[in-house]
This record gives C-alpha cells, sequence and structure tokens, in this order.
C-alpha cells in the first residue's frame, strides 16, 4: 500500500500529461451554470435503474463522472466516499456515473465497476452510462468532474472537488462542499466554476 501511495504523484503527472495532450476541453457543449439538467435512468452496480427523480427528499445532488482506472479517480475514492456520508443526510446524494467505454478502457467494464464498489463499500449508486449519452448532455470531458445540482436540478457548481489531488490535507479550498453548504444555507454559490483535473473520458471509437 505505501509503495502504491509512493508512486501516486508520479502516476497523477504522467496521466496529468496524458490528459492535456490528448483529451480536449468541452468546448462549449454541455450545461453551464443556471441550466436545469434532465434526468436520467442509468443502471446501478446492483443492477437496478437509478434516476435523479428516484431519491427521495433531495435537497440537491452531487453529480461526479469517475471511473476505476483513472489515478485522479483513485485519489478521490475516499473524498467521494465522505462527500456522501457528509452530506446524504443533509439532502445532498453522490451519485457517481462512469462514462467511459469499455472497449477503449476495459478496466472501466461494468463487471469491474460492480468489483471495485463492493470492495471500497461505496455507500452511494454507481452507474453506467453505456451510451456516453448522459456525459454529453452534462458536457463532461474528465474523472472525475462534478457538478452540484440544487433541488430543482439547476446547475449551481460544475468543476473539481478540491484545489488539491494529490493530498486532501493540503486542499485549501473544498468546492464541492462550500457550493453545497451555500445551498444549503440558502445562499448564492461563491464559486461556481473550476477546472476539472483528471484524465479525459474514453469516448467509443467512431
Amino acid at each position: 500500500m505505501k509503495k502504491a501511495l509512493a508512486f501516486l504523484p508520479v502516476l497523477l503527472l504522467l496521466t496529468a500529461a496524458m490528459t492535456m495532450s490528448f483529451s480536449p476541453e468541452n468546448t462549449g457543449s454541455g450545461y453551464k451554470i443556471g441550466d436545469t439538467a434532465q434526468d436520467f435512468n442509468l443502471k446501478n452496480v446492483n443492477g437496478k435503474k437509478v434516476s435523479l427523480a428516484g431519491i427521495k427528499n433531495a435537497k440537491g445532488y452531487i453529480v461526479i463522472f469517475t471511473c476505476n482506472h483513472c489515478p485522479y479517480a483513485i485519489a478521490y475514492e475516499q473524498r467521494i466516499i465522505e462527500l456522501h456520508q457528509k452530506y446524504a443526510p443533509l439532502g445532498f446524494s453522490v451519485i457517481a456515473i462512469n462514462p467511459n467505454d469499455k472497449d477503449v478502457q476495459p478496466a472501466d467494464s461494468y463487471d469491474n465497476m460492480k468489483k471495485l464498489a463492493k470492495e471500497k463499500k461505496y455507500p452511494f449508486p454507481y452507474l453506467y452510462d453505456e451510451t456516453q449519452e448522459v456525459a454529453k448532455a452534462y458536457g463532461a470531458t474528465r474523472t472525475p468532474h462534478v457538478y452540484v445540482l440544487d433541488e430543482n436540478r439547476v446547475v449551481r457548481y460544475i468543476g473539481a472537488i478540491d484545489d488539491n489531488s494529490e493530498d486532501p490535507s493540503m486542499a485549501k479550498e473544498k468546492y464541492v462542499g462550500s457550493a453545497v453548504d451555500a445551498l444549503l444555507a440558502k445562499q448564492e454559490v461563491v464559486v461556481k466554476e473550476t477546472k476539472a483535473i483528471g484524465c479525459g473520458i474514453k469516448w467509443k471509437k467512431s
């Protein structure tokens, strides 16, 4: 475990270089701040379909596009779990979505999603966007890429979870937490958008 952690900064740097070189940024498609997100109905790792409307007593939603293999997604796994543990009881559940094509990245197959969710004991839904239509609708480009929605599914924040992908203890700005705290307090979200840092989504080959 210690050896794996020691190599994490190197993996993050290598992945960042690959991501910047080969993964285009959102060029204008997808949701913007203030847009109302459409609902979806995606398969969870337990085989059941999940929609935003089906989440009871929701005051909002933390929609996170993530995956199994990306070093950034791996670095944020525990932080995503902690976001759900903190905010789900307050009405803001995490909904994690894997948009990656399994033929491009076999590690992100549905079967491997089930294994990871069981291993990590995910307390939130981990959904498979097999057609990639949800990721395209949102305008997601990376894993992880976060969209905080209010109770009416209006997009209030888009971007990164925080400002330190390597060390959570060194994060000075917890963007998602601050956005949710503001919405719970019926206040305006101050930082509405940041740059998502992560691996480029593995789109289907045309």
